[in-house]
């Protein structure tokens, strides 16, 4: 696999962690009779940080990544 494809595994896992965090809070909410953005809010942050932080880390490598094999492609032209 290239550098190219590693970036955009990266940046969808960093999508998937975003996602879950949300589902997550959805699912804990699941048996709430009433449904406002307050109680929403509360139910992320019974959730935690933790899949912030790991989508985080997964976009940053991800856009390295990508980053990583747009500046070998253009040095490799240059270099021809």
């Amino acid at each position: 696999m290239n550098k190219r494809g590693a970036g955009v595994i990266f940046i969808v896992i960093s999508a998937i962690l975003i996602c879950s965090k949300y589902i997550a809070a959805a699912i804990f909410g699941s048996n709430v009779n009433t449904w406002d953005e307050e109680m929403f809010q509360y139910m992320l942050s019974y959730i935690g940080s933790t899949l912030n932080t790991l989508s985080i880390c997964a976009l940053l490598i991800g856009i390295a990544y990508i980053c990583w094999a747009e500046y070998e492609g253009i040095k490799s032209k240059k270099s021809i």
